[in-house]
């Protein structure tokens, strides 16, 4: 696959089954088994040039979840005949070829298939991050606010793009989501996401990288090596850093690191060049059960600079309540 120069977009939908009870001990390894991959294939012009289409017979889960058969009105029965994920999976394979890059509503998909594709021990499609375009946030880009998160019906309604198939079958919805990013506009298609399911191996592979596409939005992202805990990967100069993307500048901080939750850290820097700085640490976990860090950096106003450090005085203030509500039950 290459991630820089592709002459394809594969849009890719899933349908999965999973365990009706819970209890079974493949459920923490395999949690959905995919029964239906759904694709099409565009062309450079964003023009259809095919089509994949397959259902798959279980191996793990041998009786359809409730929610799953009300969803995509597929009985076990009908699955009976068909191939198996990794014989289906080799063929998707050789269809997609070689210069593509992966389409989808919402991410979700490329990890459930990584999943499945690990769970039969078959080759990965990458062993490191990739890029990949992630449609549902490509349509918040382009019509909405950029941070909210749509159905797909929603979105085709709102293009007023005609629906002559069923929504919820792998397929029809692949074919619906190519129909969505055929009419985005082209410098849309540059914020791109990347799929972490395997996380950078080393300081080698660690993800440095400029989003541009619009100057008053220009903001940098950076994706880390594994972890071991969050102490460590707090303590990391890469991690912790607040250089200007711009300038290039060690910038000295405004406003060191702090987090209102545990899980989200944020600090503001100051660049005499281009103003106030504003990172963003958020801690994730991954497969292999490390951490690693998604980290941001924009520019703000001064403005958001006084939201910011509110943000910070209201966490304190819940910590110092915290502590006090501790002791006086100790003490009761």
């Amino acid at each position: 696959m290459c991630y820089d120069f592709f002459m394809n977009y594969i849009i890719l939908d899933l349908e999965w089954n999973q365990s009706s009870t819970g209890e079974e001990e493949v459920v923490k390894i395999l949690p959905f088994e995919i029964i239906e991959i759904g694709a099409i294939k565009l062309n450079s012009s964003r023009e259809k040039i095919g089509e994949f289409n397959e259902l798959i017979k279980p191996q793990v889960y041998h009786e359809m979840h409730h929610i799953t058969k009300k969803l995509i009105h597929i009985k076990m029965e009908q699955l009976e005949n068909e191939k198996f994920f990794p014989e289906v999976m080799e063929a998707f394979s050789d269809w997609c070829g070689e210069d593509y890059i992966f389409c989808t509503w919402g991410p979700l998909d490329l990890t459930e298939l990584q999943r499945n594709i690990r769970y039969y021990g078959m080759r990965p499609i990458a062993d490191r991050p990739f890029r990949f375009l992630d449609v549902q946030k490509l349509f918040s880009i382009a019509c909405e606010d950029k941070k909210s998160r749509r159905a797909l019906e929603y979105a085709i309604d709102f293009l007023k793009i005609e629906k002559d198939i069923p929504f919820h079958r792998a397929f029809s919805d692949a074919y619906y989501t190519s129909k969505i990013l055929a009419v985005l506009d082209e410098k849309v298609l540059r914020n791109y996401s990347f799929d972490v399911f395997h996380i950078p191996a080393g300081r080698d592979e660690e993800i440095h990288i400029l989003f541009d596409t619009v100057p008053e939005e220009t903001y940098a992202k950076y994706i880390s090596r594994g972890f071991d805990d969050k102490a460590k990967a707090m303590n990391d100069r890469n991690v912790v850093s607040t250089k200007c993307f711009l300038c290039h500048k060690n910038l000295r901080k405004k406003l060191k690191w702090f987090t209102p939750n545990g899980k989200h850290y944020y600090s503001v820097s100051y660049c005499d060049r281009h103003g106030f700085m504003k990172s963003k640490i958020r801690i994730r976990k991954a497969e292999n059960e490390q951490i690693y860090v998604v980290k941001t950096a924009k520019f703000i106003s001064e403005e958001e600079v006084e939201n910011i450090i509110s943000k910070q005085e209201k966490a304190k203030q819940q910590r110092k309540e915290k502590r006090i509500s501790k002791n006086q039950n100790h003490r009761s």
